[in-house]
């Protein structure tokens, strides 16, 4: 990442808030009839809408990576459809921040910033719905479904005897994990963004299914391990723990010794973290995409410290499913899409350890 495109680009992202404000306000008067539509509370989602889109925008140039704003929109598209906020709004908004930018904009990477909100404006035209990650054609796809179906009606009990069943039929927790947690937990996510599920469902949802991991414990701790150390973290203010839960559990399954941090850790804990338990590998979960500036700032941090820059590390979350190179950009030493990857990579970065 050129140094100076990373410093315009957080100089963009402390404006973003001011820049926002501004945008919204412009919207309204060219638009008068969203305040009849959505009230003053619409205002107040437009305006942080915005704020998403200008920071979704600025870390995709810091990251060289037009895809990130490009799908970012797409997913926008479908999310404010839920909310009867049409293409022409959305258009329209995107419009008045390449307004904003030609107009008060002067850092060196405009004419790149411009490029990238260009083409996430061609997306509106072409962004369609995510099908569904319970399909018919997947292996357990009949207790995927009836477990969902468990989740949704807030019935804990029913969904929890799904996984009992599939354990009694001699089921391998990592296929429950993987089939059943996972599938479901992105089908939450797919249906969250539709619109035909609320933030408290989803919510309830996932507490469920983490309070079914923790259950599920007896069923696979072990005394064995292989030698190695993993340490597991999200970055930054990420809310997203699940999925790195789950990949730190399949670590420990195949005999690693993991230290699973979570999210809001400092990166001096981290840091700390990784001398005092003398680990292999750095896990680093990224979901939001406009995080990804700070695992590049974590790992050069890492990278900087003698007592830790030896250590492995591995990336994975939405940003670099996106784009798969993305992980070069940053400095990491691989990236992985799943756990049965990510297992796969952390092996390969290793020495064999002695007998």
């Amino acid at each position: 990442m050129n140094a100076t495109n990373n410093a315009a680009g957080e100089a963009f992202l402390r404006e973003v808030d001011h820049l926002a404000e501004q945008i919204t306000d412009r919207q309204y008067e060219i638009q008068p009839e969203l305040e009849l539509k959505f009230g003053e509370s619409g205002r107040i989602r437009t305006k942080q809408d915005t704020v998403y889109s200008l920071r979704f925008l600025a870390e995709s140039v810091m990251m060289k990576s037009p895809s990130l704003f490009t799908q970012y929109v797409s997913w926008l598209k479908i999310l404010l459809a839920g909310y009867r906020v049409t293409e022409e709004d959305l258009r329209i908004n995107l419009s008045l921040i390449k307004e904003f930018i030609e107009q008060t904009y002067n850092e060196t990477d405009k004419e790149l910033v411009l490029e990238y909100l260009q083409r996430g404006m061609q997306e509106i035209a072409y962004a369609e719905p995510i099908p569904t990650y319970v399909a018919e054609n997947q292996p357990y796809h009949h207790y995927t479904a009836m477990y969902l179906e468990s989740l949704l009606s807030a019935d804990r009990e029913a969904a929890w005897s799904v996984v009992v069943e599939l354990l009694e039929a001699g089921t391998s927790v990592k296929d429950i994990y993987i089939f059943i947690f996972q599938r479901s937990q992105l089908e939450i996510g797919r249906l969250w963004q539709m619109g035909n599920i609320t933030v408290a469902q989803e919510h309830l949802c996932t507490a469920a299914t983490q309070a079914n991991i923790s259950k599920l414990y007896p069923y696979w701790l072990t005394n064995g391990n292989n030698g190695y150390k993993m340490l597991a973290a999200c970055v930054g203010s990420e809310l997203h723990e699940i999925g790195l839960r789950m990949l730190t559990d399949h670590f420990e399954m195949e005999g690693w010794d993991t230290y699973y941090l979570g999210a809001n850790v400092p990166h001096e804990g981290i840091i700390d973290s990784i001398q005092k338990y003398n680990v292999d590998v750095l896990a680093l979960s990224v979901t939001m995409t406009f995080h990804v500036h700070l695992a590049k700032r974590l790992i050069d941090e890492v990278r900087s410290n003698p007592a830790t820059k030896d250590v492995s590390i591995i990336v994975g979350g939405l940003p670099f499913n996106i784009d798969q190179e993305l992980w070069k950009e940053i400095g990491a030493d691989g990236y992985a899409p799943d756990e049965v990857h990510a297992i796969e990579l952390a092996y390969s970065l290793q020495s064999p350890k002695a007998e």
